[in-house]
């Protein structure tokens, strides 16, 4: 598996969490200032997150980033959609280097 196709999976994934999450806290119409943490715990026991990344993360630390992710794309606002802009940067975080 190359790393693009990794990158496309876990933006899929990342793109599910987002809808679960939205029908979980549909009463707040998907509203939870503490998502990340709902989206670590989610993304690190209920997907194949750790798989695709070849290493389970430290939900603290995939908590953090994913906090970082938000806040850098909020200040950049890129063209492309979140999913694939957190997903190649959480890959190039999380995998174990080679060599």
């Amino acid at each position: 598996m190359d790393t693009y196709t990794s990158a496309q999976e876990i933006g899929s994934l990342l793109h599910e969490v987002a809808e679960i999450h939205h029908r979980v806290f549909r009463i707040t119409d998907g509203a939870d200032n503490d998502w990340a943490s709902w989206y670590a715990d989610w993304l690190i026991n209920l997907s194949e997150l750790p798989a695709l990344l070849k290493v389970k993360p430290v939900r603290s630390e995939l908590v953090y980033m994913l906090v970082v992710l938000d806040k850098q794309y909020t200040a950049d606002s890129p063209a492309e959609p979140w999913e694939p802009y957190y997903a190649s940067r959480l890959l190039d975080y999380f995998r174990p280097s080679i060599g």
